[in-house]
């Protein structure tokens, strides 16, 4: 070998020597660098298993505590189930012990029953033996009637029953005669009893009509506002109403007094509008006059409509209807005249339906009857026959015209209508309490039925009560027994009837009672 190759050969060789020696250095580090990771991983691994060891133990008391939680509210179902059952349970034994003590009553009631019954049929059978011995000792007996009278039963009947055929002829023929003369003196008593039947049917109220109205206020400050500097303030109202307002003494409280409601009416609301606004002033004072006064108008409409609709009207001229509207604020002796012709238009309706005629054309008539009392200007006209006339003039039917005109006999009737407006105009103004020149009579009347209850033996107390429609009368238990009690009944009713003077009928009601007292010591 030449040098140049050995030396080729050792350079070789010093560097394989170097490269193992970099292999052997790189490998160490490696292998380091691996034992790192080995470590690094087992610790992950170990830290992985610590968290999951914790998740897992989370987990596990999480479901612990909603088992337990569904565990308490199951039980707690379970035990309202239970309560629930128990009751039910207790209820049913509750029901069963009822049924048995039922059941018991009933088996006890049937066994009573059952002897009941065979008692009953033992009698049945005992009677029924007598009854067949009966019937023989009754063939017996009219074997031996028909011996004595030479006469068979049959004959015996037949001559009986003609005899009594021509006594029932002749007691019948004396009865129907006797009748007929009591129907012709009892013609008076049907017609009062159908007017009396008319005035029952119909319940109104009553309205007195005063010439005062009281304004009321909340304090007597307001008195002082309402007179105004130097009284300036009531004389602007009383010269824009023609209403005297008196304020005086009486505590919150104003008094207005005119003859004329419609007037009364509007001072009224004028005033209740002004204090309620406070500013009271003459130039807002004959502001509000004039509004309320158009607010009346109004009104006056309104209830003239509502009237005419509430009783079933149709057709009426609207003069006739604001005429209607003005009855509100008229009266007549104290009766406010709105509800008088309401009452009379519908006590017309009740008796025209009792006499088969046309009631909504007596409604009407009723209702119209009295409109010549409230002209807007004065008239010396009865009023009658200038109702008469604003009826012609608005159209009305001549019956309806005919019957305004004749209610008082200023013309003659010439229809069914006239005397029936005038009986009913009559029952509404003498009906007790309707009108103020009857009051006191009324009063008289009911103490002069009292009395009479006392004019009796035996009566203790006696009532007039319903309006003087029924007497009710207390006697003494030991002076007058239950049959006294009803001939007293009677004989009360009877002297009232032919000794007193009443619209209607007097119901008597005699009232006996026993009591028996004692004290306890």
């Amino acid at each position: 070998m030449g040098p140049n190759l050995i030396l080729l050969l050792i350079g070789i060789g010093g560097l394989v020597v170097g490269l193992l020696i970099g292999l052997l250095a790189k490998r160490g580090k490696a292998k380091s660098l691996i034992e790192e990771a080995q470590r690094a991983a087992k610790e992950l691994l170990q830290q992985a298993k610590i968290e999951a060891e914790a998740l897992k133990n989370e987990k596990k008391l999480q479901a612990k505590e909603h088992f337990l939680e569904l565990k308490s509210n199951h039980q707690r179902e379970v035990h309202k189930k239970e309560q629930h059952i128990s009751e039910l349970e207790k209820r049913a034994k509750q029901k069963e012990s009822l049924l048995q003590k039922d059941l018991n009553a009933n088996l006890e009631l049937k066994k009573k029953l059952n002897k009941e019954l065979e008692f009953i049929e033992s009698k049945h059978e005992k009677l029924s033996k007598k009854e067949e011995a009966l019937e023989q000792k009754l063939e017996i007996q009219i074997k031996k009637l028909e011996a004595i009278s030479a006469l068979s039963a049959e004959e015996a009947k037949s001559q009986l029953i003609d005899s009594l055929k021509d006594k029932a002829k002749a007691e019948s023929m004396s009865y129907i005669q006797q009748q007929v003369e009591e129907a012709k003196l009892a013609a008076q008593q049907e017609a009062k009893k159908l007017i009396i039947n008319t005035i029952q049917r119909i319940g109104t109220e009553e309205a007195i009509d005063n010439c005062v109205s009281i304004f009321n206020l909340e304090s007597d400050d307001i008195k002082g506002r309402i007179i105004g500097r130097e009284g300036r303030n009531i004389r602007v109202l009383e010269a824009e109403t023609g209403v005297e307002i008196i304020v005086d003494d009486t505590p919150e409280a104003i008094i207005l007094s005119c003859f004329d409601p419609v007037r009364r009416e509007i001072a009224r609301l004028s005033l209740h509008k002004l204090v309620t606004d406070g500013r009271i002033h003459p130039a807002r004072i004959e502001e509000v006059v004039q509004k309320t006064r158009r607010q009346i108008e109004n009104e006056i409409i309104e209830v003239g409509k509502r009237t005419i609709i509430e009783l079933g009207i149709h057709g009426l001229h609207p003069e006739l209807v604001k005429v209607v509207g003005r009855m509100k604020y008229r009266s007549s002796y104290g009766q406010n005249l709105l509800q008088h012709s309401r009452e009379v238009a519908k006590l017309c309706g009740v008796m025209a339906s009792e006499l088969g005629l046309n009631a909504k054309l007596a409604k009407r008539a009723g209702l119209l009857h009295d409109i010549g009392k409230v002209p807007e200007e004065e008239s010396e006209k009865p009023h009658a026959l200038l109702g008469m006339e604003w009826a012609e003039r608005y159209g009305e039917k001549q019956d309806v015209c005919n019957a305004i005109g004749a209610h008082h006999d200023e013309i003659e009737m010439t229809s069914l209508l006239s005397p029936i407006i005038q009986v009913c105009d009559a029952i509404s103004g003498a009906r007790p309490g309707a009108r103020r020149q009857v009051l006191d009579s009324y009063v008289q009347r009911l103490k002069d039925l009292e009395k009479v209850a006392y004019d009796f033996n035996g009566v203790n107390k006696a009532y007039a009560i319903q309006a003087g429609r029924e007497l009710r009368v207390f006697v003494e238990s030991e002076k007058v027994n239950d049959d006294q009690a009803s001939r007293l009944s009677f004989e009360i009713s009877q002297k009232i009837q032919t000794d007193m003077t009443y619209p209607g009928q007097v119901k008597v009601t005699v009232i006996r009672e026993t009591r028996a007292v004692n004290v306890a010591k």
